[in-house]
Order: structure tokens, then sequence, then C-alpha cells
């Protein structure tokens, strides 16, 4: 028996408005019910605008995991009653999700890389949020609808994975990915990135050639808030799943969560079939439609994402495997390398002293640490001469820099002490860069 699991991700955007009003969408730590509106409210007569900025910033997403593009789209109504749910329907997609069809090769440089297939990314509302308390002794149930209509990319893959490790290394990716886009913090501990997991396990047979027997039910891990949590969830739910098997009896088609006081899932409900849903068009909102050169455009606004940027650091710096993956974890932290990089060529250093030491942490501006370099390897500083050439010619190409400087805009400085150190291949005195620079520009 082999595991088959499929993933469904949330994530909430982190646009300045919500999706279908304009209400902050910041709802974090904020006093209950403060940030609300007669649309996320669900009153009666209230209709929803989308939200051009969040649709965008979905698409983006489609494009960063090879997905097409529908350049027609709708918003369609998903029926259930719950009470974080005032309309009684969610404003979700079905039939014509923004992107589909995706297909996602992932893997540091330290693993095997591999595929997935995306089955589709849409856009829908969240909603409202549960907290369950004692009021005058009682137990209640109270709801802030803060988050109600907060922007929600749904993310789902085809059931491709056979293994655990295979699912976090994917998750963990894809939570770098939203990070280097920049639409969201993808912040577990806040809620803004939701994992779920559909677990089955699957028979294989031998008739000539090796086939793989199709499972007819899915186990639904549902609102994890960990890929600690989520591994746990599903080491579980595989040995759970094949004990029944193994004893004649078939798992049931349910949504199950995960206890970690009891370090077992739990069942929930029965899970529903799309049909429960009965999904149907919004009337209240028009088809979306995206133009080619739209989509273009936000091809063009997407960075480099972190394998392409691991592969490039294998090949221009030479740097050692281990040392690529720390600094490909963030974005800002593998731009601060680059940045370094331009002063001395002694990358292997530079990595060292940012992964080992944390000396970026120490030196926001990557001259310091290129600085802290030069005193560790006992290089000599650049002469006095050379330096104010160096300086006198730096501010003479940087005509614009002066102007804004002669403006009151102070923060130049750090501009040119860093072309400065790019010209003396980081070996100039920091202080006496300084002054120098000082005296030209007045």
């Amino acid at each position: 028996m082999k595991p088959v699991i499929g993933l469904e991700v949330h994530i909430e955007l982190a646009t300045k408005s919500k999706m279908f009003c304009g209400c902050p969408a910041d709802h974090f730590g904020k006093k209950p019910n403060t940030q609300t509106c007669p649309v996320c409210l669900g009153l009666p007569g209230a209709l929803p605008v989308p939200n051009k900025k969040a649709i965008e910033w979905c698409v983006m997403l489609g494009l960063a995991f090879g997905c097409k593009i529908n350049k027609e789209s709708n918003f369609d109504r998903k029926h259930y009653f719950y009470p974080d749910l005032p309309k009684g329907y969610q404003i979700s997609q079905y039939d014509d999700p923004f992107c589909y069809e995706g297909i996602f090769h992932f893997g540091s440089v330290q693993a095997h890389s591999r595929s997935v297939c995306i089955r589709r990314i849409h856009m829908e509302e969240d909603t409202a949020k549960l907290q369950h308390t004692e009021l005058d002794g009682q137990k209640v149930s109270l709801i802030d609808f803060n988050r109600s209509g907060v922007p929600l990319v749904e993310l789902v893959t085809e059931p491709d994975f056979d293994n655990v490790d295979d699912v976090i290394l994917f998750l963990q990716e894809l939570q770098r990915i939203i990070r280097y886009l920049e639409i969201s913090e993808a912040d577990m501990e806040k809620g803004s990135m939701r994992l779920e997991a559909n677990v089955s396990l699957s028979t294989e047979v031998s008739i000539g050639i090796h086939l793989r027997g199709v499972p007819d039910y899915k186990v639904e891990l549902k609102n994890i808030n960990s890929f600690r949590f989520l591994r746990k969830a599903m080491l579980y739910e595989i040995d759970r799943q094949r004990d029944l098997i193994l004893k004649g009896s078939q798992p049931i088609q349910e949504t199950r969560g995960w206890s970690e006081a009891k370090s077992a899932t739990v069942s929930q409900r029965i899970k529903e079939e799309a049909q429960d849903y009965r999904y149907f068009p919004d009337p209240d909102i028009p088809p979306i439609k995206l133009e080619q050169l739209t989509i273009n455009n936000l091809q063009l606004t997407i960075p480099e994402l972190p394998q392409q940027k691991r592969e490039r650091f294998e090949k221009q710096y030479k740097l050692p495997k281990n040392f690529i993956d720390v600094l490909v974890e963030m974005k800002a932290r593998s731009e601060y390398f680059e940045e370094a990089a331009k002063f001395n060529n002694n990358f292997k250093v530079i990595a060292d002293l940012m992964i080992n030491k944390n000396l970026d942490r120490d030196f926001p501006e990557p001259a310091g640490l290129v600085k802290k370099l030069v005193e560790l390897t006992n290089v000599e500083y650049s002469s006095q001469d050379e330096v104010e050439k160096v300086v006198n010619l730096v501010v003479m190409n940087n005509q614009k820099a002066l102007k804004d400087y002669q403006n009151g805009k102070g923060e130049v400085i750090g501009f040119l002490i860093g072309q400065v150190q790019k010209e003396l291949r980081g070996k100039g005195n920091p202080a006496q860069v300084r002054d120098f620079l000082l005296k030209a520009l007045q």
C-alpha cells in the first residue's frame, strides 16, 4: 500500500483592503468586529466589488507555478451553513478559476528535483473567525467578523505525492515563493497560510506490469498551522488507514483534524462532495476578463524565484550547497549577500560570516560586513590618495545623488559609500571614505 496525497493550501493576501469591500484586510490582533461593513457582514442589499490587486496577485502566483491563466473567469457562490459565514454562502470560484493546470518542479540543490501538477489556483473570500471562550461562567462561541472577506487564495495540487517528506519540501518552497512575491507573510501562526492534506492509500497489483490501484475515498486533514503538525498528522493518518485496510475495513471519506494533546487525528465531519455546495455563478459579480498584455506585465513583475536563485548561486559563486540553501531562504538575505559580493570576491568567506556568525545582523549595510571581512583577512586598506581619487570620481558620475544630497536627502550617503567601496573592492577605510565623501559633497 502506498500513500496518495494531494494538498489544498489557503493563503491570505496582504492587500490593504478586503476582497469585495474597502475594509482593512490586516485583521490580526485588531479589536473584534471593528473592521466591518454591510458587505463583509453579509447584510441584505450590499453589493461586492472585486479587489483588482488581489486578482493580480493570484495570477502572479499561478504564473510562478507554471499555470495556464483563464482570460475570462467567474466568481461562484459556494453554499453551506456555518456561523462564520453570514451570507449562507462563500464567494469562491468553481468552473473557471483564474489559474489552472500548472506543473511545478521543486527540490533544493541538496535534494533530487521532482514535479507536482497544480490542479488550480483560485480566489475566494475568507470567513469570520470563531472564538471559543467563557462568558459569565458559561462556555460560548463568539464571532469576530474582522477576517470575513479578507482575500484568500487557494492552491490545489493533484494527488501526486506518495511520501510525507516531499509534501513538506513542496510546502516550504511554496511559502518561500509567496514571500519572494511579497503577496503575503504566509505566517502560519497568524493563520495567513493554512494547510490541508487529502490522504488515502492505494493498493498495487502486478499483472504483467506494475499497476497502481486508485483509492475511491480520501480523508481531508484540515486547517493545520505548522509543517511539524502536518507531518505528524499525515504519518498518523497513513498508519491509521493501513490498520483499517489490513483488518478488512474501508476508511470513510471524512474531514479530520490534528490533536496535539492526543497525538492523533480526530474526526470532525463527513466529507462533502462538490454538489453538496450547490455552486452557481454569483449574479452580483460580472465575469472577470484579463487581457494578454496584463498577464504579460504580471509575468514581468515576478522576481527571480528561489530555485532559479539556487542554480545561479551554484554557478556564479561556487558556494557549498548547504550555504546556498540558507542564503536563499529569505529574499532580503540573498540580496544582502549579492550586494556584499560586489565589494569583495571572497564569496565563501562572506557567506560563512553571514551563516555561521550572523554578521549580517550586526551590519545593516553590506559594506560594514565587507569591512569586517577585510579586518579578518588582514587585507590593507587602499591608500588615502586612491580613496580620495575614487570618491571624486563617484561623485562626478552620480550628479543626481549629489543634487539629492544638496536638497536634504542625507540617505544618499549610504548609496555613495557603496559605490566607492565597489570601486575599491571593499578596501576603502569606511571612516576615511565617509570623510572624503562629505568633503566632496559640500
